[in-house]
């Protein structure tokens, strides 16, 4: 028999997920590719929408941006990018531009769209390789992807990446850290919630539910566990 799910429950009559945007600081991204730029970093910003700081910059024409801090950045200092612009923390270059085995963050996955990887805090991509047409990036997944040689990159590592050192010690914490990131918490198990709620669900502590074999004509309510497999049991 099918059950009402809380995966399938939640959210009735209204969005599965609403982005708290009214919240975040802005869109970090790097500048636009009209000509090279040079501003002063003039404060660092705290989003809960990102797990890195981010770093206002205002550039000598009055305009200001969002963009994501590197470790070891600090207020009053410059930051350009362009392709001339110095191998320095923060500073931006296409992929042509950058040498070999540099550290960079923040990669454009076409030239111009204000970077797509590499955002998370205290992590970093890797220069591999460059050959007249694309370069080879070790992403922090350890997965090899090839770019254009447009795309363009940050230099160093980004900030905030001993975030995960400090111990979640109570349950509060990780709510308040979910909340903030309108994530759900807390995560229950199958075996954990009640009979009526879940197929897996009971109350007997000793005998804990096992994953079962489901058809693929079975309603949504059952389909958890094996999902039709093609064979069950141990092989011989």
């Amino acid at each position: 028999m099918g059950k009402n799910l809380i995966q399938q429950a939640r959210g009735k009559g209204s969005p599965r997920y609403r982005s708290p945007g009214w919240r975040f600081a802005g869109s970090p991204k790097h500048p636009s590719l009209a000509a090279a730029k040079e501003g002063r970093v003039v404060d660092l910003v705290n989003c809960p929408g990102h797990s890195a700081p981010l770093a206002e910059i205002e550039y000598p024409d009055g305009s200001s941006a969002l963009v994501l801090a590197p470790e070891g950045i600090r207020v009053g200092q410059r930051i350009a990018s362009g392709a001339d612009a110095p191998l320095e923390a923060g500073s931006v270059l296409p992929l042509r531009e950058i040498p070999e085995g540099t550290l960079i963050y923040n990669l454009e996955s076409k030239a111009g769209d204000g970077g797509k990887f590499c955002r998370a805090g205290g992590t970093a991509a890797r220069v591999v390789s460059k050959t007249e047409r694309e370069a080879v990036v070790l992403l922090p997944s350890k997965k090899e992807r090839t770019f254009n040689l447009d795309c363009r990159a940050a230099i160093g590592i980004i900030a905030g990446g001993g975030r995960t050192e400090k111990p979640i010690l109570k349950a509060g914490a990780a709510a308040h850290a979910a909340r903030a990131r309108n994530k759900r918490y807390p995560i229950i198990g199958a075996a954990a919630q009640n009979a009526v709620d879940h197929p897996y669900g009971n109350k007997r502590t000793s005998r804990k539910a096992k994953q079962r074999p489901t058809s693929r004509f079975a309603p949504p309510g059952r389909k958890v566990g094996k999902l039709w497999p093609k064979r069950t049991g141990k092989k011989k």
